[in-house]
């Protein structure tokens, strides 16, 4: 769960990669939850022995809730940031032996074949043309069938009602302890520089990629979930 670019140099900074765990819950309405419904559709179709790739698996997070959900899944974590992959051997502790890390972009990661895939908060830091190109690295990993979770930012485009949601976001995180203006500078930053998409054109890329029988299975303010087949 990390950037596949970063334009803030955030995931770059060793101190702001220590504190990133504190953050997901207080940004992201039912993060908890968000998880552990990730981890259960993975464990739909993902046999045991199952191999799993998880692209922006900097800090570990998803990587530790699928670990503790499935004793003999195997798992391939993909992240451009050696610190953000760092940061996650350090939260998977015991579990990091189960996962082999993938310093890079999808077009250099493993081939697979994968039995499922996760991404999760990373699409929506990818710039839009180069999203479709990496949707379809993910896809061409995975068996026939195999289930895609993917799960980020992603918001009606018309100005005004983009603005709404923004204000949303501002609004949850505030209510969950982070600083007003804290919160608005990253509001802020997020209207201004990521390439982020509305729902409507998330499925469009989605379905162009090669992905089929998409539906969403969470919606949490501005964040959107789905689950695709390969």
């Amino acid at each position: 769960m990390s950037t596949a670019s970063d334009p803030s140099g955030v995931f770059s900074d060793p101190a702001a990669v220590a504190a990133y765990a504190e953050r997901p819950p207080r940004l992201v309405p039912g993060w908890a939850d968000l998880q552990r419904m990730t981890t259960l559709l993975v464990a739909e179709r993902t046999p045991e022995n199952g191999a799993v790739l998880v692209v922006g698996a900097g800090g570990g997070l998803e990587l530790k809730a699928m670990c503790e959900a499935d004793a003999s899944w195997r798992f391939t974590g993909v992240d451009p940031s050696s610190e953000m992959l760092k940061l996650a051997q350090a939260t998977l502790g015991a579990f990091a032996a189960r996962v082999q890390f993938h310093a890079g972009y999808m077009d250099t990661a493993p081939e697979g074949p994968f039995d499922a895939a996760t991404c999760l908060l990373t699409l929506h830091f990818v710039p839009v043309a180069e999203r479709l190109g990496m949707l379809r690295q993910i896809h061409r990993r995975l068996k026939a069938g195999a289930p895609f979770i993917a799960a980020h930012l992603s918001i009606p485009q018309e100005p005004a009602e983009r603005a709404v949601w923004l204000a949303r976001y501002v609004a949850f995180a505030v209510s969950s302890g982070v600083a007003p203006a804290s919160v608005q500078n990253a509001a802020t930053m997020i209207g201004d520089t990521l390439p982020i998409v509305s729902p409507a054109q998330d499925e469009a890329l989605l379905r162009e990629a090669g992905f089929s029988g998409t539906s969403l299975f969470y919606a949490g303010f501005t964040f959107r979930g789905w689950v695709s087949d390969a």
